[in-house]
């Protein structure tokens, strides 16, 4: 299965938790019947992304970077390359890569959609984010890399002002998943 089609599988069976997500969902459905390119950074209009809540191994913190471009703490995400061959191995993948915590689990998802403009293409490109959550092991010890400004970790109470409110859902949904087992 491509990656193209493995989004639209995903996105056609995710129940949406929200009329707002519910909406997000079909426009992600139309985006990908209207581009064959629509899983590539290269899809002008706007492209699939995966991002990923990385949370500690009891679900009390959440991992987030200091993003260069947007300059706001935020998850772990990006985008989709030519050899992912699903939307949950992208969003582990970019989770690993910038968090440099090898054994994440990933959680069942998506937990989460969004969409917002991106520099990309600017001024008129957007990000149509499939968002995941992902737990670390016990005592793992993240590793900045060069995608990033910073790397902290933050109980998601606390999630600093400098960040948004789809990534305080985010944490708070894969914290939710993580405890219902």
């Amino acid at each position: 299965m491509s990656l193209h089609r493995d989004a639209q599988a995903v996105l056609t069976g995710w129940s949406a938790p929200t009329a707002d997500e519910e909406l997000l969902r079909k426009e992600f459905l139309d985006h990908l019947h209207a581009y064959d390119d629509a899983m590539s950074r290269e899809c002008v209009p706007g492209h699939l992304t995966a991002t990923t809540a990385v949370l500690s191994h009891d679900g009390a913190r959440v991992l987030l970077t200091l993003h260069p471009k947007a300059g706001m703490w935020l998850p772990m995400g990006g985008h989709c390359e030519s050899d992912d061959l699903s939307l949950f191995q992208a969003a582990l993948r970019e989770a690993t890569e910038e968090s440099g915590i090898p054994g994440l689990v990933l959680l069942d998802g998506p937990l989460a959609l969004d969409r917002h403009k991106v520099w990309c293409h600017p001024p008129h490109s957007w990000h149509l984010d499939v968002e995941y959550g992902a737990v670390a092991p016990a005592g793992a010890e993240a590793v900045i890399s060069d995608e990033s400004l910073d790397l902290r970790w933050f109980a998601i109470e606390e999630i600093p002002e400098l960040s948004d409110e789809a990534t305080r859902r985010l944490a708070r949904r894969a914290r939710e998943r993580l405890h219902a087992g």
